[in-house]
């Protein structure tokens, strides 16, 4: 499943996020690597010194959507302000083409 506006695809579908109880909020391109996370933290009684690497790759897959986003946010800011310049350098006509038309 192809998410728009992202270069990471969906891996995890609706169902396994439903059978894991993925809360809707964190159904994102990451979810596929929350599923595991969450098991581990429930079969280690959520100890924070164990599964480690579990949560390393999710938090390392957040920060990169994130990091996406804000790129992409940045571009939309850039076009903005050029469209913006662009208004200002057009001058006004004096004289509208419509009073000169015969």
């Amino acid at each position: 499943m192809e998410v728009e506006g992202s270069s990471k695809k969906m891996i995890a579908t609706q169902a396994e996020m439903v059978e894991a109880r993925v809360p809707l909020p964190y159904r994102d391109q990451c979810a596929h690597l929350l599923i595991p996370l969450n098991k581990c933290r429930q079969a280690e009684l959520y100890l924070p010194w164990k599964c480690e690497n579990e949560r390393h790759s999710y938090e390392k897959c957040e920060y990169e959507l994130v990091m996406e986003r804000m790129l992409q946010m940045q571009k939309i800011r850039e076009e903005e302000t050029k469209l913006k310049q662009q208004q200002k350098k057009q001058p006004l006509p004096i004289i509208p083409n419509t009073a000169t038309a015969s």
